[in-house]
């Protein structure tokens, strides 16, 4: 069959389930697809061809012996952050090049529990710094809608690997807006679940307080069959939340947008560079949304201009901290021939770095240095609290707040972007992160380049649900989900 990649989740369970393929067979399709398109593309560091094969021909069998799950013999491909057992794992550095993990993170251990084959590791912002996958010590990820422009970041090798149908869903993270912008920028359905939902153990850590990861498909209902994988406690991690995790996929018509009160913060549309063709397209999703019996209330969120000056001294603060254990010594790239213990580290750390990942560490090491700490860190954290207050607030009148994802569509590769313009540019993620609230990407249009533009939906704590529910509804309504880039239409 030369269309599987054009299957949903659901159509592709059922086609296991009925034997009208084998997971090898899908698995080979896809393994076909990554070796002929990828280059283009570049959305994967390490394909595993031979461990897939043989997971698919163990899915097979499970499937024969009526022990199979219902994504038993699914192919996913894992954001390079998460450990894989035996398996090349870099962060997209070099710092981490010649690392092989000796275990499984928790989300992809869970995914081997549920059946799924894993294709192999997807490019990545480098240790998930970056909007644009540009950073990545691999080189950069292309955009599968216009691959002379970027497909967002951090996550941008899960997105453009979907995007261009070479993997039916992905694995992401998101500390910043890394799920929410990609998907965005590449047309795709990305969700960020509540802070403590995802485990975050053997997922490389960035800043410990905001990272979480999430899952990438073309819809919310592939989304949501990926969460009821990833979801759950774990007590592996200490951050992990000892809370229920729903059927997502049994839920997804739990909510009705008849009634749904979505908040319309003023401040998010009046925000400078925000792209005309990106208000209009989200003015008009919430406009169908509004014909679907949904009802839009103007609010306030007072602490918009904070959202970027908290995030830059936490998040850098603490990837400083996280940083601190890539020494040259345990594992990991180390210099040739250092003199002494002091230059060992310099040099192993200036060499397998970017200049991204050093720019962050000097910021947060600044940013926590005695005599700045309480000036800096500390009054962020105590913002960082307001910021949530402020959303606490509006919840109070409203079911979930509406914005962009992002206040552009994807940029070119190379564009001469200074840091201080990528880091303006995810205004409307970061508080996300900072509040520890799920919220979502929906595809809802192009602009006049035909580049995908995103609706980002926030939700209250434990929400996901609800989100995907909406999302789900919205796009049984409209069809920009199924849109497909020109490269994801080459047949192998």
């Amino acid at each position: 069959m030369t269309d599987l990649h054009r299957l949903s989740i659901r159509e592709l369970s059922e086609g296991l389930a009925g034997s009208k393929f084998s997971s090898r067979e899908l698995t080979e399709h896809y393994l076909k697809r990554i070796e002929k398109i990828d280059a283009q593309v570049q959305s994967y560091v390490t394909v595993t061809p031979e461990q897939a094969l043989a997971q698919a021909d163990a899915a097979d069998a499970l499937r024969k012996s009526g022990m199979a799950n219902v994504l038993t013999g699914v192919p996913v491909a894992h954001k390079d952050i998460f450990c894989t057992q035996g398996i090349k794992t870099t962060a997209g550095s070099k710092i981490l090049d010649n690392f092989i993990s000796p275990y499984d993170a928790t989300v992809v251990a869970k995914g081997k529990v549920a059946g799924l084959v894993t294709l192999g590791k997807v490019n990545m912002d480098e240790f998930a710094m970056g909007s644009t996958s540009e950073s990545s010590y691999f080189g950069a990820t292309k955009n599968p809608w216009a691959l002379d422009h970027v497909p967002g970041g951090s996550s941008g090798g899960s997105a453009a690997a979907v995007a261009a149908d070479l993997a039916p869903f992905a694995t992401g993270t998101d500390t910043g807006g890394s799920i929410r912008q990609p998907a965005s920028f590449c047309g795709l359905t990305g969700l960020k679940p509540t802070y403590g939902r995802v485990s975050r153990f053997g997922m490389i850590a960035y800043a410990s307080s905001l990272d979480q990861g999430g899952p990438m498909a073309r819809s919310a209902e592939d989304c949501a069959y990926l969460m009821n994988v990833m979801a759950g406690h774990d007590d592996r991690d200490s951050t992990s939340v000892k809370v229920d995790a729903d059927d997502y996929v049994a839920n997804l018509n739990g909510t009705s947008v008849k009634g749904l009160r979505i908040g319309i913060p003023k401040q998010y549309f009046n925000v400078a560079g925000l792209d005309a063709d990106v208000k209009a397209r989200v003015e008009e999703s919430l406009k169908k949304l509004e014909e679907m019996g949904a009802t839009l209330v103007e609010i306030d969120l007072n602490m918009t201009d904070a959202y970027v000056p908290t995030y830059y001294l936490i998040a850098p603060a603490e990837a400083s901290s996280n940083l601190q254990r890539f020494d040259g010594v345990r594992y990991g790239y180390r210099c040739e021939n250092p003199v002494d213990l002091t230059d060992l580290y310099k040099r192993s750390r200036s060499e397998g770095f970017g200049p991204e990942v050093q720019r962050r560490i000097l910021i947060g090491t600044y940013a926590l240095s005695a005599g700045y700490y309480d000036a800096y860190y500390v009054k962020a954290q105590k913002v960082r609290r307001l910021i949530q207050q402020d959303f606490l607030k509006a919840f109070e009148s409203v079911d979930v707040i509406a914005a962009p994802s992002a206040p552009t569509t994807a940029y070119k590769i190379g564009a001469s972007l200074d840091p201080v313009e990528m880091y303006l540019g995810d205004i409307y993620t970061i508080a996300v992160n900072l509040a520890g609230l799920p919220a979502i990407n929906a595809p809802v249009g192009f602009d006049k380049d035909q580049l995908p533009i995103g609706l980002q939906l926030i939700g209250n704590y434990w929400s996901e649900s609800q989100l995907l529910s909406v999302v789900h509804q919205y796009q049984q309504a409209t069809d920009w989900h199924t849109k497909r880039a020109a490269i994801a239409e080459e047949t192998v």
